[in-house]
């Protein structure tokens, strides 16, 4: 899926945090598909409200999508999952997203009369 260049400044954005880029690890485990709040907290070894703030982010972009069930006792319960994703970036793609948002600007900055 292609991006325009607010997306991909979001994204690298919420992977320029190393805290983000455990919890990316920690759910790419290949034996467990999802891993609930109190689960990541105790294997990363960081708060949940910490950790609410560097989901919330991981979601906001698209990396993470979140999902609550109904445990024991109908107990809602809230699991992440990694979504797919890729990102291939290199100089020309940033000079061509540039490019096309410089138009764009030149383009609503005119007047129309």
């Amino acid at each position: 899926m292609t991006k325009n260049l607010n997306e991909i400044i979001k994204l690298c954005e919420a992977l320029s945090n190393r805290h983000r880029l455990r919890i990316i690890a920690a759910l790419s485990e290949k034996k467990e598909k999802k891993k609930y709040i109190s689960e990541l907290a105790q294997e990363l070894e960081i708060s949940r409200p910490l950790l609410y703030l560097h989901l919330r982010k991981l979601e906001e972009v698209g990396i993470l999508k979140g999902k609550t069930e109904l445990g024991k006792a109908n107990r809602a319960r809230k699991y992440y999952e990694l979504c797919d994703f890729e990102l291939c970036l290199n100089g020309k793609k940033i000079k061509e997203m540039l490019e096309n948002e410089a138009i764009k600007e030149k383009k609503g900055s005119k007047r129309r009369w």
